[in-house]
């Protein structure tokens, strides 16, 4: 599956696509807030490629200019999703490299794969969450239509013993459409 907005393709992750994911992923301000650890060479990127990014409706951001890749966006529907939603649902996770923020790359990704899961997949409810202290993340969800529904705290993320606290928002198909 490929998706397209003005200025992204949102595509695959393929393996050659290592050494453009450790450059952007082995910052310590992207992955940390996020929940994930640094990538720590183009290996460890290889191997999050073929495991974690392999999944389905997982999609790396790339610019259409250069046709590089600055970042990772994916739609985790049902049971793929870890705050507990059923197969008529999903959740949207993203992220994009530091000299990429404030350009609005990630709200374009973030409306793109909204219609997609809407129109193309029939998804009735789209939720995403942000970690304390992700402002970033919290002003992509606010711009693009999610309203806040609940916070959790000790949640486990992807840095092994961390826990933290998230901030769940949420979109209905119904609210999409009638803010269209």
């Amino acid at each position: 599956m490929r998706l397209e907005t003005e200025r992204l393709l949102l595509r695959c992750w393929t393996e050659n696509d290592a050494e453009d994911l450790f450059k952007y992923a082995s910052d310590p301000a992207v992955g940390p807030i996020a929940g994930w650890a640094v990538h720590t060479s183009v290996e460890n990127s290889r191997q999050i490629i073929r495991g974690v990014l392999s999944a389905p409706e997982t999609y790396a951001v790339v610019l259409k200019r250069t046709r590089r890749p600055v970042g990772s966006i994916g739609l985790m529907i049902g049971a793929a999703s870890n705050i507990g939603i059923p197969d008529t649902e999903g959740e949207i996770g993203f992220w994009i490299g530091v000299p990429y923020w404030g350009q609005g790359l990630i709200p374009e990704a973030v409306r793109e794969v909204i219609r997609h899961g809407f129109e193309d997949l029939g998804l009735d409810r789209i939720w995403c969450g942000y970690f304390d202290g992700n402002t970033q993340s919290r002003r992509v969800q606010e711009k693009c239509g999610f309203t806040y529904q609940r916070t959790v705290e000790d949640v486990p993320c992807a840095i092994p013993g961390l826990l933290r606290t998230e901030h769940i928002t949420c979109m209905s198909k119904q609210e999409w459409s009638s803010g269209r």
